[in-house]
């Protein structure tokens, strides 16, 4: 009995409150945290969806979203030759643009691999490009200095062993044609084949920083972890890559080991993500437009001051940005992209300090109205993002105290500490607060930051 309790009593202070998790990978909470410091510190990657379906120009799930046949979704296969194809530029362009990372969708939904498996006939050296662009990829973004991630979809529209579920471009309406659809195929056939491929990009590029596995959906007509075997499947993946950072998306969250970072994707959160009561690593993934894959005439892009809030706002609470660009069938970033990175690259060439290494701030500092604060506790600088530019007199609330220097960020120039002017604001002013004299003019920066050296003692 004496053991029961004390066995019980260490899963309850490793694992916490929730007594269902179980444990799949050995690592302390300490460890987990120094395997996921860089990617925590760089904070802002490149995602990239690429592979036939760039062809039809109409969205990556344009085989589900217009239930195209495997005969006729084949001419997208057959015509695939992105003679321009040209990964240094795509390295250069996210280095650019301030980003430390990139992932790209080795397998996507539709089956295709852009790499060179032994275990299908359906990949990028079968068609008229004839060569393996995952291997031309890592080689150009790790020559920038990025690390490098593999997206690897478990869906596959492709694999003659796949069963259909809701999500598949033959998905039907109830049980029985289900039943039907399925009845000579084999999961475990495709179990096997996932394993293999995942094996595959985990030995034949060197070091992977980051996997990417896409995606899980139980309940009716889904597929949930034991579809995937997907314990067996991230066992796997710890053992070939003991470094490697996980996504969330193999219905694992209940497993310690299962998954490293959640993945809010196309929205902004209200706060930092917690599990189980605990504040936990996240990444949003977001898109320029509406769709991941090129789509030719897809027009709600974002301007640039929203994709600078998208960043600003993740890190502000915490977390990193994952920002995609869908090339073209020739190989080339979408055009509308491109001019977008130049842009984030502009701010971020003054203004990385706000981003890299940067948290979200302590709540003993109040965030001001129309602003984000990041926090970076290894300087102990605090930065101030104006998204509306205000008139002069700008309040720092219970600062008193705390500051040793202030500067904007993008020339280094001093910002005074001053008695605001005006009557009014005069008597706005808490005993606490700080008052602080801004230009008229908005500095010729899309959203203006504002350094504060905090005094050591905070």
């Amino acid at each position: 009995m004496k053991k029961i309790i004390i066995l019980t009593t260490l899963c309850f202070i490793f694992f916490g409150s929730n007594a269902q998790q179980k444990k799949i990978w050995n690592e302390t909470e300490e460890e987990k945290k120094e395997r996921l410091a860089w990617w925590t510190n760089d904070r802002f990657g490149m995602f990239i969806h690429w592979g036939t379906y760039s062809l039809a120009g109409r969205h990556e799930w344009v085989k589900k979203k217009e239930r195209i046949e495997n005969e006729t979704y084949q001419k997208y296969f057959d015509n695939f030759n992105p003679d321009l194809y040209n990964p240094q530029e795509w390295a250069k362009l996210a280095k650019s643009a301030g980003m430390k990372y990139a992932v790209i969708t080795t397998k996507h939904h539709e089956g295709f691999t852009l790499f060179d498996s032994k275990y299908t006939d359906y990949k990028i050296t079968n068609t008229p490009y004839g060569k393996d662009a995952i291997k031309e990829w890592v080689e150009a973004f790790r020559a920038e200095g990025l690390k490098i991630g593999f997206y690897y979809s478990i869906i596959d529209w492709h694999h003659p062993d796949y069963t259909i579920d809701r999500v598949h471009p033959k998905s039907v309406g109830s049980q029985k044609e289900y039943d039907k659809l399925n009845k000579d195929l084999d999961m475990s056939v495709y179990r096997e084949y996932l394993k293999n491929q995942v094996t595959e990009i985990l030995t034949n590029y060197g070091k992977v920083d980051i996997l990417w596995l896409d995606y899980s959906f139980p309940g009716e007509f889904g597929k949930g972890k034991d579809d995937w075997g997907s314990i067996e499947l991230i066992k796997l993946v710890r053992k070939l890559q003991p470094e490697i950072i996980v996504n969330d998306r193999l219905d694992l969250k209940e497993y310690w080991g299962g998954w490293d970072f959640t993945t809010p994707e196309q929205f902004k959160i209200k706060e930092w993500p917690t599990h189980n009561g605990k504040r936990i690593p996240w990444e949003t993934c977001q898109t320029f437009s509406g769709s991941w894959g090129y789509y030719r005439d897809e027009m709600t892009w974002k301007s640039n001051k929203q994709l600078l809030e998208l960043l600003i706002e993740s890190v502000s609470k915490g977390g990193n940005l994952l920002l995609n660009v869908g090339p073209t069938g020739r190989g080339v970033i979408d055009y509308r992209a491109e001019k977008a990175l130049y842009q984030i690259g502009d701010w971020m060439k003054y203004n990385y300090r706000s981003i890299y290494g940067c948290t979200q701030a302590p709540s003993a500092f109040e965030i001001p109205d129309n602003a984000l604060l990041t926090y970076n506790p290894t300087t102990n600088r605090l930065y101030v993002h104006l998204l509306n530019y205000p008139l002069q007199n700008f309040t720092l609330k219970g600062m008193k105290g705390k500051i040793k220097y202030v500067q904007f960020l993008h020339d280094a120039s001093e910002v005074k500490i001053a008695s605001p002017k005006g009557h009014w604001i005069k008597q706005e002013l808490g005993e606490g607060d700080v008052n602080i004299i801004l230009p008229v003019n908005k500095p010729p920066v899309e959203i203006p930051v504002i350094e504060i050296i905090l005094n050591s003692t905070n």
